[in-house]
């Protein structure tokens, strides 16, 4: 009788309710489908290109026939693919396996860790760091960690969008200053003398223009109005500076800088992670109330052994690192010759302005049609009407990959009559 009864309820038909589309569901659908119309039709759609092979300067694409030159990575040193680095990554997976299952305070802490920690503080000149699954994730933990309400923050406008969103988690108080303006910081400093601790939150390097903070100007405003100064270094660390360790040392100003956030994840050989380097109680605190270090997974072991491995090249020589200065000078000089206007100060991040969003993917897409991998960015992630193709040179570039990428820019730029 049971079994009958079973059967008739297993073959009824399902209630109305759950055949037809949730309400809400179909209106946000609706909504989406909206947003991404209006994506497309403002000609700033992203799309995923897919590599085939390892990172480097000759790469595979899919639907690509033969090798492509890449401009557009964050491997500045060309460690991502370093044979050093993929074996040490290949030992430490070995040795220490693939990964923790936990957080660091609980049972997430190997001894590969607090090394790689203690070469961190060591390469930076700082009294200790702290290791997170991404630079990203170190600008999240750290001003919520270290401000209060009775505090006061001061950010460059064109920081970079995780630095933002940091501050916006952090309730102290917040001023927002013109990009790289000595007279409108000193503004927001005297304004912020009422505060208790004032600090100066700034990109060393800004990702979207290739310019550099004037940190000994910064500097010299911090130590007359009392204020401490912070530094991401995402674009910076490893090639910057003497010897690679960035902005503060390129400037003179390492003993005057208070905090450093960096990543492993671009010159570093290119896998993942982020830190931040400076007081040590500072670096305490963090570990006791940072919070995507409390509620992250452990970095992965062959990740750490991949990023220990980069900085011991770069610490035994600083030869790669100044390769890249002159292989960035020859692009610029190469690209301004032929009549592009090319953004910010001797940094590897070259931006070729064109303005036109269109005009920039249009042109990207080109570019890869003659074997030369660049991206086109518009809006948001720079202003409206300030598009460009960021091209990024490598220490792995050869001179003639150089001169390949300026002359199908030169010749893209008078397709689309994007040069006179």
């Amino acid at each position: 009788m049971w079994c009958s009864r079973l059967l008739r309820a297993c073959s009824a038909p399902a209630p109305c309710s759950l055949l037809r589309p949730h309400s809400a569901l179909a209106h946000m659908t609706r909504i989406l489908e909206g947003e991404l119309e209006s994506i497309r039709g403002a000609g700033t759609w992203k799309s995923e290109r897919v590599i085939t092979s390892p990172q480097g300067p000759h790469i595979h694409v899919e639907g690509s026939r033969g090798g492509i030159l890449n401009f557009c990575a964050n491997n500045y040193l060309g460690l991502s693919s370093h044979p050093e680095v993929i074996r040490s990554g290949h030992e430490a997976l070995e040795k220490f396996g693939a990964g923790l299952s936990s957080v660091r305070f609980i049972c997430g802490t190997q001894s590969i860790h607090k090394s790689l920690e203690e070469k961190i503080s060591h390469f930076h000149q700082r009294e200790d760091a702290i290791l997170y699954a991404s630079c990203f994730d170190a600008n999240a933990g750290i001003f919520e960690a270290l401000l209060t309400p009775e505090d006061a923050v001061l950010s460059d406008e064109l920081n970079h969008a995780s630095i933002i969103d940091g501050i916006r988690l952090c309730k102290a108080n917040k001023y927002r200053y013109k990009h790289m303006d000595m007279q409108d910081l000193e503004a927001k400093l005297q304004d912020a003398q009422k505060h208790r601790l004032r600090l100066i939150a700034t990109d060393g390097a800004f990702s979207m223009d290739g310019d550099i903070a004037p940190l000994k100007e910064i500097c010299q405003l911090a130590q007359k109005y009392q204020a401490l100064v912070f530094i991401d270094e995402c674009h910076a660390t490893g090639f910057l500076g003497p010897s690679g360790r960035g902005t503060d040392e390129l400037l003179g100003v390492m003993d005057q800088v208070t905090i450093v956030n960096s990543t492993l994840g671009k010159a570093l050989g290119g896998a993942a992670g982020g830190y931040t380097t400076g007081p040590k109680a500072l670096i305490d605190l963090l570990r006791q109330r940072s919070r995507p270090y409390l509620f992250s997974n452990s970095l992965p072991p062959a990740v750490v052994g991949c990023a220990s491995k980069a900085l011991d090249l770069l610490m035994e020589s600083n030869a790669i690192a100044q390769s890249v200065a002159a292989k960035t000078k020859r692009f610029r000089s190469k690209m301004a010759a032929a009549g592009f206007t090319i953004s910010g100060q001797d940094h590897p991040i070259c931006p070729v302005m064109l303005g036109d969003a269109r005009l920039a993917s249009v042109m990207a897409d080109d570019m890869l049609e003659r074997g030369i991998y660049v991206i086109g960015f518009s809006f948001p992630v720079v202003p409206k009407g300030k598009a460009r193709i960021r091209v990024q040179i490598s220490a792995v570039h050869s001179e003639d990959d150089i001169d390949r990428c300026v002359d199908a820019f030169t010749e893209v730029g008078h397709k689309h009559r994007a040069l006179p």
